[in-house]
């Protein structure tokens, strides 16, 4: 089979089953003729898609300190918000039909900023809690911002998703650079270092809310109508090719690959620099270490999308992202220490690599839009659920043998099933 035309498939849109009534496409007009105030609001609300949760991972020991947690219930600190990430994937489709992106946005933005101030309140019922609200937040933003900038910015799409994929990294980068230096400014503070994100969501907050304003006629229900093509229904999620999607082996094939990509770097997020400070590094270089690996991802994540449109089969690409993963793996059992920034850098340009090419195989292996929509949504739902179990197990099979190898060891063992798995999805076929 062919691989169909996917120039206009590059981002998969929540909003795909919906299209504006004529004062909806008035709406939306008005809001484009403020592109300034439209990019500055991606960029911000990028910078949030990941800082809250790369605030933690340097983190980890002083909070387990102060609440007295095992290596067991550290890792649900991590593991909760992944966890609500995949939850959160379900609602966020209809949410974004429903009301529009933009309020949609606004709110996710409001949540999370109040789910970082919950999460530093004195009490681990609060720590648990407020990573809910912070993943469910990061799931819309994941969910929406790809759909938003296919729908607003069809002719520049790669552009502007290199610009919102950059600032998500930068954001990342940024924060595991900075939670350490804060908790010293801070006099000790590791409440005071992760609170202060939120007014970075805040900040991003009041940049999205004079774009609901301006496109209020556009998100209202009144003005919006199901799209009449056949077969699509009318955004529910119902209907014959949403079943083709969850009964289809190849987008089942496609899921498994990005739920296991999403779980060794979700396991990395939640516990690298904790392994390299279980070898004698301090906190602060590692948590510099920490962001150098998201740095570096930018690499991965730029390039190999880049290939793999280029690519009938993305096999070769599936090879060498899964290689590269398990070799910083390898390194990090063997020479933690002394070879921490060799391993930050290859697993970061895996890890990038990894995730760009995730995202690049949904729109190639379907072959149209809704069917994009509707894997991208099976696809961030089970991977993310997938990806929780990552963390929540690295840390339990940690505290039960006192070391970081064979947590290491069981990683290297979902490298190969991504390996295997990741050759059926990248075949030249589509849902």
């Amino acid at each position: 089979m062919s691989r169909p035309d996917t120039d206009h498939l590059l981002l998969p849109d929540a909003e795909a089953d919906v299209r504006p009534s004529p004062q909806g496409a008035a709406a939306r007009r008005a809001l484009l003729a403020h592109p300034v105030v439209l990019l500055v609001g991606i960029v911000l609300a990028s910078l949030n898609m990941r800082a809250a949760l790369a605030s933690v991972s340097p983190l980890v020991s002083d909070i387990s300190q102060s609440f007295g947690l095992s290596s067991t219930a550290s890792s649900l600190v991590t593991s909760v918000p992944v966890l609500f990430l995949g939850l959160g994937a379900l609602v966020a489709p209809w949410l974004a039909r429903r009301f529009g992106s933009e309020p949609v946005l606004l709110f996710a933005l409001l949540l999370l900023a109040g789910g970082i101030l919950v999460r530093v309140a004195p009490s681990p019922v609060a720590l648990y809690g407020g990573g809910v609200l912070v993943g469910t937040a990061i799931a819309l933003l994941n969910v929406l911002m790809p759909g938003l900038i296919k729908r607003d910015f069809p002719d520049k799409a790669a552009s502007m998703t290199s610009v919102y994929t950059g600032a998500m990294i930068a954001g990342a980068t940024l924060v595991a650079a900075s939670s350490v230096p804060l908790e010293k400014a801070f006099g000790g503070s590791w409440e005071a270092s992760l609170a202060v994100w939120s007014l970075l969501a805040v900040l991003a907050a009041v940049t999205w809310l004079p774009q609901v304003l301006i496109a209020r006629g556009r998100t209202g229900h009144e003005v919006r109508m199901a799209s009449a093509r056949p077969g699509t229904g009318t955004g529910t999620g119902s209907g014959s090719a949403a079943k083709s999607v969850w009964r289809s082996a190849l987008a089942w094939q496609v899921t498994l690959f990005m739920g296991l990509q999403s779980l060794w770097s979700y396991v990395l997020i939640a516990w690298m620099p904790t392994i390299f400070t279980d070898h004698g590094m301090s906190r602060s270089t590692a948590g510099v270490i920490f962001a150098f690996n998201n740095l570096i991802q930018v690499a991965g994540a730029f390039a190999v999308p880049l290939l793999a449109g280029r690519m009938r089969s993305q096999r070769p690409l599936i090879v060498l992202v899964t290689s590269l993963v398990a070799a910083g793996y390898a390194g990090l059992m063997i020479a933690p220490v002394s070879g921490a920034w060799l391993w930050a850098g290859v697993l970061g340009i895996g890890q990038g690599g990894a995730v760009g090419l995730a995202l690049t195989m949904i729109v190639l292996r379907s072959g149209d839009a809704q069917t994009a929509a509707r894997l991208s949504g099976m696809a961030q739902t089970v991977g993310y659920l997938l990806a929780a179990v990552g963390p929540l197990a690295a840390g339990a099979v940690h505290q039960a043998t006192g070391g970081w190898t064979i947590p290491i060891a069981l990683v290297l063992g979902v490298c190969a099933a991504a390996l295997a798995v990741g050759l059926f999805a990248a075949r030249d076929r589509t849902v």
